[in-house]
């Protein structure tokens, strides 16, 4: 997995927010790289998710988060489909 940041807002107010989420995908790649693995393949939902976290769910007849198998990013409370 590699980052590649956005571009910044123009508006500063909206500055902290942006670097908020610039920082959480910096650190789910961090936290991927300290684990020491790449994405494995989850047959149960992870017990602690967190914004941003990617994973490769199984499918049926394991984890199914609503879109069959395959790469998953948790993005404000649920599971997408990436």
């Amino acid at each position: 997995m590699s980052y590649s940041p956005t571009v910044p807002p123009n508006d500063p107010a909206k500055l902290v927010e942006y670097l908020h989420a610039e920082l959480l995908q910096i650190s789910a790649i961090l936290n991927m790289v300290e684990e020491g693995s790449g994405l494995k393949i989850w047959q149960v939902a992870p017990a602690k998710p967190r914004e941003g976290m990617l994973v490769i769910a199984g499918g049926s007849p394991g984890w199914d988060p609503g879109a069959g198998k395959g790469a998953y990013e948790y993005r404000s409370g649920s599971w997408n489909k990436l």
